[in-house]
């Protein structure tokens, strides 16, 4: 099976990578208007402002919503899996991958809490994932 792909990092993004690494979902806020946002930029997508702040955001969210891939790419290994939007405590949503349920309908509900869990792929990347909250 072929390595999966993975993101790069870029300096905009550095830190979010830098918190995966250590088990810390960070998210932007601006300084002005406060609202926090999802994917890194360095400016405010609401306001335009450019002075914003990095913070370690809860980690909680809940299922958003999702489809399940019954035909995954060879690197995503044989069995299907959800491809999920969560909406963060915080405000933003991000898209990515439920575990550590099954990938079912009758499993998957939306609005179900959830908790960011982080699977290492090398030393520099570590994908956030969710699960079902416990």
């Amino acid at each position: 099976m072929p390595p999966r792909m993975l993101p790069e990092p870029t300096p905009e993004t550095r830190h979010f990578w830098d918190g995966c690494k250590e088990g810390e979902l960070r998210l932007q806020r601006c300084t002005s208007c406060q609202d926090s946002y999802f994917p890194p930029r360095p400016f405010c997508p609401k306001c335009g402002n450019r002075e914003v702040e990095v913070y370690r955001a809860s980690g909680k969210a809940v299922l958003w919503s999702y489809v399940i891939n019954h035909r995954p790419r060879p690197d995503m290994g044989t069995e299907p899996y959800a491809i999920a939007v969560v909406k963060l405590d915080e405000g933003p949503t991000m898209m990515t991958n439920i575990v550590d349920c099954p990938q079912t309908p009758e499993a998957l509900k939306l609005d179900m809490p959830l908790q960011v869990s982080f699977a290492r792929q090398n030393d520099d990347i570590s994908l956030p994932l969710f699960a079902p909250a416990k």
